[in-house]
């Protein structure tokens, strides 16, 4: 815990956190893949990825990008600003979004 008395409104901060676990997603949610369309004789391969490996090689090639687990990364947010300060409940008010859950651990660090 720390005290905010060693901050002052308008300091810039970076701050960083644990994001959100969401679980094993697949490729539409995960990377933003459109999918395939919904009619003419497709059946149930609305949300899949399509081709991964075809070619004169017929290998997966090293970073596809495919359904898996998702969240639970190290995510920094630079040059958030200090809006307000109550030293009196040791608050902070910083005008931006910070990853994480409520009550999750963050890193704060000044410019």
């Amino acid at each position: 815990m720390i005290d905010v008395s060693v901050f002052a409104p308008g300091d810039k901060l970076q701050i960083s956190s644990i994001s959100k676990g969401k679980g094993f997603q697949g490729v539409v949610k995960r990377h933003g893949f459109h999918g395939g369309p919904r009619t003419h004789g497709q059946k149930h391969s609305e949300r899949e990825a399509g081709s991964i490996g075809g070619g004169l090689r017929t290998h997966v090639p090293k970073g596809m990008r495919m359904a898996g687990r998702m969240g639970s990364d190290r995510i920094t947010q630079k040059n958030l600003k200090i809006v307000a300060i109550d030293k009196e409940n040791n608050i902070m008010l910083v005008k931006g979004a910070i990853a994480g859950k409520r009550g999750s651990l963050v890193e704060i660090v000044s410019r």
